[in-house]
């Protein structure tokens, strides 16, 4: 197994390679598990490309993703963690930091299979921190917004 750091667009990687069969490796990226097909290796030094996501709804991570994952942990002593509930990309978001918002009202829209899908408020409170932006991919589980 390989290990590898990569840093795109100032968000880091951590990535680990491993051999399973011809033509496919299984690639860890950021403690998610992806198996990936794999060309014969050419002279040149492996390009730092993200992987291909096997299963069709995870896409491959993009730099803004371990962004929200690295801004979660300084954000989970102080509020309501509202998480993406699926792998997609954030289409609206709607409100700012420091608004108060109720239960149910709609955060941000995020687009995901071809879908709007509404992210709702799971508490009342006070946006503390928006930790997306629009056009911005996530991955499922990564930080999109903070309630205090």
């Amino acid at each position: 197994m390989k290990e590898f750091a990569f840093k795109i667009n100032g968000a880091e990687y951590k990535c680990a390679v491993e051999e399973v069969a011809a033509g496919k490796t299984n690639v860890t990226v950021n403690g998610k598990v992806y198996t990936v097909e794999t060309e014969a290796p050419k002279a040149a030094a492996p390009k730092a490309e993200a992987p291909k996501a096997e299963a069709k709804p995870a896409a491959a991570p993009k730099a803004e993703a371990p962004k929200a994952e690295a801004k979660s942990a300084a954000a989970a002593a102080g509020g309501v963690q509202v998480k993406s509930p699926l792998p997609g990309s954030v289409i609206k978001v709607l409100v700012s930091e420091g608004q108060a918002v109720k239960k149910g009202d709609t955060l941000l829209t995020l687009e995901s299979m071809k879908m709007e899908n509404a992210i709702m408020a799971e508490a009342d409170g006070t946006v503390k921190q928006i930790a997306v932006t629009p056009g911005q991919n996530v991955m499922q589980d990564d930080l999109l917004i903070v309630l205090g």
